[in-house]
């Protein structure tokens, strides 16, 4: 039967399994090492030199894989902006909350956060229809919204 050591774990005792930690090559620290003269680099050659690095893809010179295959796909990142969509829905039950409202412009939906400061929005129509004519500015609007807003009576004025 093997005997067990119940020692106590603490800092002064602490160590490393048995063969978890190696000791690093030492090249180019004589011949007796087994590592001196090349120091495991062979002979001459750019990879033989100090401050060697290759690069991702390198091929000893041949032309590379990803400059040897043709490129596909769009040439030009189309960028469009990212409208936040406000609906009238919203915009109607703001009205309910605020009866005197008459102008929802950008700074009363930043107040009543609808939208951020820096936020360019979209009004779109929703599944209801407005009961009071407003003024409302934007920076952009749906065809249906400004349909629904001018059928209310009021005007949309678009700015971008």
């Amino acid at each position: 039967m093997i005997e067990q050591s119940h020692k106590k774990i603490q800092l002064h005792n602490l160590k490393p399994n048995q063969g978890a930690v190696k000791n690093k090559k030492r090249k180019g620290r004589g011949q007796g090492s087994g590592k001196g003269g090349t120091c495991t680099k062979g002979h001459k050659g750019q990879q033989a030199r100090s401050g060697y690095k290759r690069r991702v893809g390198f091929e000893g010179g041949q032309l590379p894989l990803i400059r040897r295959i043709p490129r596909i796909g769009p040439k030009k990142r189309i960028i469009r902006p990212n409208y936040k969509p406000v609906s009238l829905d919203r915009i109607q039950a703001l009205v309910a909350q605020f009866p005197e409202t008459q102008i929802i412009d950008r700074a009363f939906m930043i107040d009543h956060r609808i939208i951020n400061k820096n936020d360019i929005y979209k009004i779109l129509a929703g599944k209801e229809k407005l009961n009071k004519a407003l003024n409302i500015e934007a920076t952009a609007c749906s065809k249906t919204a400004k349909q629904i807003i001018e059928e209310a009576g009021g005007s949309i004025n678009v700015k971008k």
